[in-house]
């Protein structure tokens, strides 16, 4: 099954080419599992990731190193700057312009990821809510998280489903008034696979990461980013990253830095279990020749 496949994705008369989708926990190895199939299938990965998409935040968010991009080619990776604003909405439009571009150039396009949202938008194709007003933006803009979250309150709506500290998706929540995107029925000719591996080896893997990421000079990219952009960029809201204020102020020690880290890592992998549970389409695999062999029962009928 290592042989590299000599599949070819012809799809001149399909409307959608196929699609394989691998997602998972954070720390679960999917992106080494995906660029290690990427070369056996003749792939290229769509990141489906809130994070990677920034420029300048590599180390904290395990981007792909440029090595890695050089042998499999990435998309959707430092397209934003750090402090820029990026949604689902633009996340969609540009993952499905670069799988069709994939798919036409008869490579197979893989969207790996654990940011849900941003995979669901291409699973079920999503329709969107308008922006709120100018106007309101810049109102919201000027508050801080813990006001917004006291309006979202107010208004009963229900903040469960993203992340508080995520200014972006508080005020995206207001702006909506909390309406929820319109799923459609899966995409067709699109294979959905799940790493799922046991509780324990996962939060074993969250803590090797993370001490991995201090060892190749963490501290050192977010005291960079911090200086030059301040505390109140975006991407230095990211778990990884926001963490590190108050060691730089002399409030907490190093080995506390990293504690809270890998803290804010488990919740976060706690978060997207949660979202991808739900989903009865994702085929769970625990090693990569399970999903090898799935990939291979499904690009079969191509």
């Amino acid at each position: 099954m290592t042989k590299k496949s000599n599949i070819k994705y012809q799809i001149s008369d399909m409307l959608q080419g196929p699609l394989v989708v691998i997602v998972g926990q954070t720390a679960s190895g999917k992106s080494a599992i995906a660029m290690q199939l990427a070369k056996e299938f003749s792939g290229e990965i769509i990141a489906a990731d809130s994070w990677t998409v920034r420029r300048q935040l590599d180390i904290g968010t395990a981007k792909p190193s440029l090595g890695e991009q050089n042998k499999t080619p990435h998309h959707l990776i430092d397209i934003v700057d750090p402090c820029g604003d990026f949604t689902a909405v633009e996340f969609q439009r540009l993952a499905r312009q670069a799988s069709q571009d994939i798919s036409w150039r008869n490579k197979l396009p893989l969207l790996v990821g654990g940011t849900g949202l941003y995979i669901d938008s291409i699973l079920y194709n999503y329709s969107f809510s308008p922006k709120g007003t100018e106007l309101q933006r810049e109102r919201y803009n000027q508050m801080s998280i813990e006001q917004l979250i006291q309006e979202a309150g107010d208004r009963q709506l229900n903040l469960e489903s993203i992340d508080i500290r995520n200014k972006r998706r508080i005020i995206r929540l207001l702006e909506t008034d909390g309406y929820a995107p319109q799923k459609q029925p899966l995409r067709p000719n699109t294979l959905v696979i799940g790493i799922k591996y046991p509780r324990e080896q996962l939060l074993s893997q969250i803590e090797a990461r993370v001490e991995r990421m201090i060892q190749a000079g963490l501290e050192q990219e977010v005291r960079d980013l911090s200086e030059h952009y301040g505390w109140d960029c975006e991407g230095l809201k990211g778990i990884g990253y926001i963490e590190w204020r108050d060691y730089f102020s002399g409030q907490q020690s190093l080995e506390q830095t990293k504690q809270r880290i890998i803290q804010a890592t488990r919740q976060l992998a706690k978060r997207q279990n949660t979202w991808f549970k739900r989903n009865k389409d994702i085929i769970w695999c625990s090693s990569i020749d399970d999903v090898r062999q799935q990939m291979y029962t499904f690009l079969s009928r191509y």
